[in-house]
């Protein structure tokens, strides 16, 4: 039986462009000639926009072959067919930065799931707009950072994010449960790199309390919805969502103890499968290789 390569030899790369034939076989040659051995391959041919999607999880046996060989050598068969394309170590782990305000719902289960290896990203801080989750922080060992925002001061606290986006080198920005609106600005610069969660009420339950509107209109399903961060407030693509069904025996309390569960699951699934590189953006819309 031959033995699999050091995790360190395995590699994801993530392609999209115009749809046109040859496409799968340029890929095949290209991991040919640099002795790939495919383990997981997918693709996703639109029809409607005439793009083609793939994704292929690949490892190589030759140890002189380097991730900066393999980009190197993908960039021609890249310009040949007009493709976007990232190409990455698989066992790196994800570096996110995750912000959050008053519900720890969602930030105490991603840092567990990181801490018992279910999620492959690593943490290099918090942020939030209060104090309240400091002492979670420091228990998990990662630095809390307390920026507070104010009409007056969202510029700075915003400019403040980005110095820390940038000085920690991370990937990913995870607004779990973080109770303020981007600016648009900020939102373009972390285009592609956000992800927020929230209730899928939405249009229907807005502002405050929207588990207590929803017991008051009888809703029979709750759910979740995370996606990419856009200027479009609440309306970028989509990555996850999940429901669960509730009856009329529901107090309002139960509906959003119902509802915390489901924002966590989903945010989590939607994390991991970014750190994954399984999502990719089309257009307004997702491509998800589960």
């Amino acid at each position: 039986m031959a033995l699999r390569p050091h995790p360190d030899r395995e590699f994801v790369l993530t392609l999209s462009c115009p749809d046109r034939s040859g496409l799968v076989h340029a890929v095949t040659g290209f991991l040919v000639r640099h002795s790939g051995n495919i383990q997981e391959s997918q693709q996703f041919d639109d029809g409607l926009q005439d793009r083609f999607f793939m994704r292929v999880h690949f490892d190589v046996s030759d140890p002189a072959t380097s991730l900066e060989d393999l980009r190197s050598g993908f960039a021609p068969v890249a310009e040949a067919y007009r493709i976007s394309w990232q190409l990455n170590n698989a066992s790196t782990p994800t570096r996110t930065l995750i912000m959050v305000s008053k519900f720890g719902h969602c930030l105490n289960d991603l840092l567990f799931r990181q801490r018992t290896g279910a999620l492959p990203i690593e943490v290099p801080a918090i942020v939030s707009n209060h104090r309240d989750f400091a002492p979670l922080a420091e228990s998990y060992g990662i630095p809390f950072h307390h920026v507070p925002v104010t009409p007056e001061t969202k510029p700075e606290a915003e400019a403040r994010l980005l110095e820390l986006v940038d000085a920690l080198d991370v990937d990913l920005v995870v607004l779990a449960r973080y109770m303020q609106i981007l600016s648009n600005d900020l939102c373009k610069q972390l285009e592609g790199r956000a992800i927020n969660i929230h209730h899928s009420f939405l249009p229907s339950f807005k502002g405050a309390r929207p588990y207590v509107q929803a017991h008051e209109r009888g809703v029979k399903l709750v759910g979740a919805t995370a996606h990419y961060v856009t200027p479009d407030l609440d309306e970028g693509p989509i990555i996850e969502q999940d429901v669960i069904r509730v009856n009329h025996a529901q107090s309002p309390e139960s509906l959003v103890t119902l509802g915390r569960d489901v924002e966590a699951q989903v945010l989590a699934r939607a994390v991991e499968w970014h750190s994954q590189s399984r999502v990719m953006i089309n257009g307004r819309r997702t491509v998800v290789f589960r």
